[in-house]
């Protein structure tokens, strides 16, 4: 019978420990899943333990413990980007710039392994906080960040996502904006518009906003609508593709890029009709552009788009938000002095960027459609999901509307 092996204190040692002569540390030597011999320390047997225990059940659970320590968000987010070949050129292009902004130099230098929950909840909330991130930026990073760890659980890296039910926890915290674009009101709508049309300095916007009033197309969409798009007789649109404006601001030499992508689902690839307002807005355009010329850019060997700005090139999205901003602001001054010489309450225009006028259009829809499935067609809704929210939320507020209403009309009270 073999003689057992002790410690300097008489304790019997298990199988893979000793104890050193020059400084009395216990040792613990095993075999990694290479088949290399590795070793851990401890001046105390049982933290010794302790570890040996967390070691055997990540051998159990197929944990390469030399990796889960090695390993940073970085190197296991480069890894997985590299497997999405699925996704579009101009998809990679947002993940990579949005990884590489926010993540890479700070939070993506940590030890995948050594990340739990609370590390991803206080990140986010840096992010929201200091960076003053908009909840939908956020939910971008969440995007990417939550597939890397997932990644990383497949690879047997770590056990467990630590950013699972992070988003979760975020969006129950009070005064956060949930990610919901309000839309304009009916007569915050007639104001803006009625403002532009009536403007020397803004009537140029006319037809563009016109056009995504009344077709609630993404703005992509509609910087990459073509008069062969249209169809006058018909009156429909047809929407199946979408022009894509991206900044390499990253880069050691910023430039700006626009490129054709296929519509943000395949939902998105739908036929419009036209209303009298866009049908006539277009009208009024092609009118104008065979007066004074038609747009002549060409992109990605598409040519023929029908909106451009003054100097006869494509829109891009963060010059219509600009302009909106100007025009809003220029509104609203004027509007305060107006309704002060005329002793009324001013109609106000709200901040809102290109984005709202698709929420507001699909808000006027939903107030007067009740097939969702109709809404989710013209809208390119990839998910029903997505246009039950917004019909929610406007019927919420017509529930209001429709009491008030019923008490006028029954006027009993």
């Amino acid at each position: 019978m073999a003689k057992s092996r002790k410690d300097n204190k008489g304790r019997v040692l298990r199988k893979g420990e000793t104890q050193r002569s020059c400084d009395g540390k216990y040792v613990y030597t095993y075999t990694d899943p290479e088949g290399k011999r590795r070793s851990i320390y401890s001046k105390d047997i049982m933290e010794l333990r302790v570890r040996e225990e967390k070691l055997i059940k990540d051998q159990l659970d197929g944990l390469d413990t030399y990796v889960a320590g090695s390993a940073t968000v970085n190197f296991v987010f480069d890894r997985y980007i590299s497997t999405k070949s699925e996704l579009r050129g101009t998809t990679m292009r947002n993940y990579k710039y949005m990884y590489d902004r926010f993540i890479r130099n700070g939070f993506g230098r940590k030890k995948i392994a050594a990340i739990k929950f609370s590390d991803v909840l206080q990140f986010y909330q840096h992010l929201l906080k200091d960076k003053e991130m908009q909840i939908n930026t956020l939910e971008t990073i969440h995007t990417v960040l939550h597939p890397t760890f997932q990644l990383a659980v497949r690879d047997d890296i770590i056990r467990n996502n630590p950013s699972d039910g992070v988003m979760a926890q975020i969006k129950k915290q009070p005064g956060k904006n949930h990610g919901v674009r309000h839309a304009l009101t009916l007569e915050q709508q007639r104001a803006f518009i009625n403002y532009v049309e009536s403007s020397p300095k803004y009537f140029r916007w006319t037809s563009l906003f016109k056009f995504l009033l009344g077709t609630g197309c993404r703005i992509g969409e509609a910087i990459g609508i073509r008069w062969e798009d249209v169809d006058f007789e018909k009156r429909i649109i047809s929407i199946n593709h979408s022009l894509v404006y991206y900044s390499t601001e990253y880069k050691e030499h910023p430039m700006c890029t626009f490129s054709i992508s296929l519509p943000k689902t395949e939902a998105g690839i739908r036929i419009i009709p036209m209303m009298d307002a866009v049908y006539d807005a277009l009208q009024t355009e092609l009118a104008d552009q065979q007066e004074n010329g038609f747009n002549e850019t060409e992109i990605d060997g598409m040519k023929g788009f029908i909106f451009m700005n003054r100097f006869g090139y494509v829109h891009n999205p963060q010059s219509i938000n600009r302009a909106i901003k100007r025009i809003y602001e220029s509104y609203n001054a004027e509007e305060v002095v107006n309704a002060s010489k005329q002793h009324r309450e001013p109609v106000l225009i709200p901040h809102f960027s290109c984005h709202h006028l698709r929420h507001t259009f699909c808000s006027r829809f939903c107030e007067n459609e009740t097939n969702l499935k109709v809404i989710q067609s013209i809208m390119g809704h990839a998910n029903i999901e997505t246009t039950m929210d917004i019909y929610a939320e406007v019927t919420d507020a017509k529930k209001q509307e429709a009491i008030q209403n019923l008490a006028h009309k029954l006027d009993v009270f």
